[in-house]
């Protein structure tokens, strides 16, 4: 009988997240500030996140040891199983071996209580009384509702409405964490007032709910502080404990991935897994490839331009070394929201650029067609985001059953999608589209990204 589940016990859990940036061979060029383009230090950062936070977003160190009151909160789900799909399997008729991280068994169901735990723990220590953040999907906006009131923080959570209007079950996971949740472009900010005056009518992008939280953060500086979900190294680094624990499992296996696929929003699900891979790569001589897939509608990996840009659409945030469709891109209204931000985190767009990984595109109506798939053989129902990562290990078995040859794929599970029925409603129905940008499209905001 093929073993269905890998398991570690409590004691087994990491205790300590890895730093990507300690091993790479091509170090990410440092953050600018956005006006003076100088170098940004700890001080400067730690006026808008918490101190310990911004220490860490520039550290080189290969370890940084988890606190023992984050791996008590923790273990309130982890560690996350490591699950062979072998009903996937059977359906594809493969010879490939495909393993999933399910990270949809936390209280939020997703990966992003990782990092939310630990950062709203630091501004907790340094005596923060709120938090302010923005979400896409509403799936970090919900892991920092549920975080902050662990901890006895207020958090306001401005998210993209489009997203706020396919998905009400987020914000009220949100509202009963005790967490406030603002749709996206709101009047609550100037960045959210000129958004509104140019278009009243606009469906917001991550880039502009991420002006109006940093904004509103800034306005406040004695009693608030900001909260990011993804692209910067310091929520990477928290993810990491996905990829730590997944090898431990694929031990436990007896075997090791050919190749590891995560989705990018903006690189924290992806990170999380493929990062202590890498480092099995870089300094143990593994040989694996690692795919990081994007939608075909935000597609800055594979169509972006590689440089320096802007976090938001305001310039509060500093500017970022990354592949890039320029701030102001508008992606489409796919149902996976936490995948339509207009960049990609430093680290990843460095490993990228050299070489180190691989990315690919995928078309939303294919992404569903995969969660449908893996729902039917394995019983869960993925995420949105998630099917992206799904698609291309469907792409890399059947590819493996074309070649006759044995393979072995590792995906991260990014969360499930009982909230994300919606999106299952309008696919089954046949209400779904594929949209690519045009060339033309893209270089409209193309011209942002600083080279």
């Amino acid at each position: 009988m093929k073993r269905k589940k890998f398991l570690l016990e409590e004691t087994q859990m990491p205790t300590a997240w890895y730093n990507m940036v300690a091993d790479m061979p091509h170090r990410p060029q440092p953050y600018l500030d956005p006006k003076a383009h100088t170098p940004i230090t700890e001080q400067t950062l730690s006026v808008m996140i918490a101190e310990e936070l911004a220490r860490q977003e520039l550290s080189t160190e290969r370890f940084i040891e988890i606190p023992e009151e984050v791996q008590a909160m923790y273990r309130i789900w982890r560690p996350v199983p490591l699950v062979r799909a072998t009903g996937l399997e059977r359906a594809l008729d493969t010879p490939a071996h495909i393993y999933f991280k399910n990270e949809g068994v936390s209280p939020v169901g997703s990966h992003k209580p990782n990092s939310a735990v630990p950062q709203a723990y630091y501004n907790f220590k340094q005596g923060v009384k709120r938090l302010t953040t923005e979400t896409g999907a509403g799936q970090w906006g919900s892991a920092l509702a549920f975080a902050g009131r662990h901890f006895g923080l207020d958090v306001d959570v401005y998210m993209v409405r489009c997203s706020y209007d396919q998905k009400p079950y987020r914000r009220l996971m949100m509202n009963t964490w005790g967490a406030q949740c603002y749709a996206s472009p709101t009047m609550r900010t100037a960045s959210g007032r000129a958004a509104r005056a140019e278009n009243p009518a606009a469906m917001g992008s991550l880039g502009l709910a991420i002006s109006e939280a940093v904004e509103a953060a800034l306005a406040s500086p004695e009693t608030t502080r900001y909260c990011l979900g993804s692209v910067m190294n310091h929520v990477l680094l928290h993810q990491t404990i996905t990829g730590e624990e997944a090898i431990l499992q694929m031990e436990m296996a007896d075997e090791m991935p050919d190749v590891v696929i995560g989705c990018v929003g903006g690189g924290s699900n992806f990170g999380g897994i493929a990062f202590p891979f890498l480092r099995k790569k870089f300094c143990e001589g593994a040989q694996l490839r690692v795919v990081a897939v994007e939608p075909e509608s935000c597609p800055k990996l594979t169509r972006g331009t590689f440089g320096y840009d802007i976090g938001d659409v305001s310039g509060y945030t500093p500017l970022i070394p990354m592949y890039s469709l320029g701030h102001d891109f508008q992606p489409s209204a796919i149902h996976a929201g936490g995948l339509r931000y207009h960049g990609a985190g430093a680290i990843i767009s460095q490993l990228l650029h050299d070489g180190l990984i691989e990315a690919t595109a995928v078309p939303q109506t294919e992404t569903m067609q995969a969660g449908v798939l893996f729902a039917r053989t394995e019983g869960i129902i993925p995420a949105p985001e998630s099917t992206h990562a799904i698609a291309v290990a469907i792409r890399e078995a059947l590819r493996a059953k074309a070649e006759g040859c044995a393979r072995t794929i590792l995906f991260n599970l990014s969360g499930h999608g009982t909230i994300d029925l919606y999106a299952y409603e309008q696919h089954l129905a046949g209400h779904l589209a594929d949209y690519v940008p045009t060339d033309e499209e893209l270089a409209v905001t193309a011209g942002q990204v600083l080279r």
